[in-house]
């Protein structure tokens, strides 16, 4: 009866060493899943960090500047107007043909886009840069003159701004607010150049009371 007795303790033990053998094996198995899923997760949170971080410094860095903004005298109407810009300091390279210019005279919003079509440099007009061949634009759509180039970065199909260059944005005033032909004396313009990608020039102003000159200086 001993001897029954001591072969089944036996037994007993070596039951629990494999049960104990097979629950030590799951938590390991178990904790190697887990430290897995967590080393993914935290290389997937690294990526993302690190692109977030350099889209916002791109967002943030890059962006276009307004140097000046001129308008010729029509019949007492502004009736063409260009925008003078240039990329802001540590800005990447902005491709202006996927701008828009939003402008609005209190009465009317209006958004343009580049025409590839109306592209040129400054040397290839005489005189004012009003009377050079890029103003056959619609009220839907504006051109560029070049004025600054040194890297050659700016072509007709690929307009990319970057450190160092200045163009003129075109715009056919007279086309754009067709109800009044032009802008008007003592109207206020307000409006947007949208980059792609980066933060937008804006301006405001006012248009003289008297147009009694040829060209305004109007920003």
């Amino acid at each position: 009866m001993r001897k029954i007795s001591k072969i089944l303790k036996e037994n007993d033990v070596g039951d629990m060493g494999i049960g104990a053998m097979i629950i030590f094996i799951a938590v390991v198995l178990v904790a190697g899943i887990a430290a897995s899923v967590l080393i993914q997760t935290a290389n997937r949170l690294e990526i993302q960090a690190m692109t977030t971080g350099q889209e916002t410094t791109l967002e943030v860095s890059t962006g276009l500047a307004i140097i000046d903004i001129e308008g010729l005298n029509g019949s007492g109407k502004i009736v063409k107007m260009t925008i003078s810009i240039r990329a802001r300091a540590g800005s990447g390279d902005i491709d202006l043909s996927h701008t828009i210019i939003e402008m609005n005279d209190g009465k009317k919003k209006t958004l343009l886009t580049y025409d590839s079509a109306e592209f040129s440099n400054i040397t290839d007009g005489e005189g004012s840069v009003f009377d050079n061949g890029t103003w056959t634009m619609d009220g839907e759509h504006f051109g560029i003159i070049v004025v600054q180039d040194a890297d050659n970065s700016l072509s007709a199909a690929n307009p990319v701004i970057n450190r160092g260059d200045i163009v003129m944005l075109c715009i056919d005033t007279a086309a754009c607010f067709t109800t009044t032909s032009g802008l008007s004396p003592r109207d206020t313009i307000k409006g947007l150049v949208i980059p792609e990608q980066g933060s937008p020039a804006t301006f405001s102003f006012r248009v003289p009371s008297s147009l009694t000159e040829q060209v305004y200086d109007l920003y």
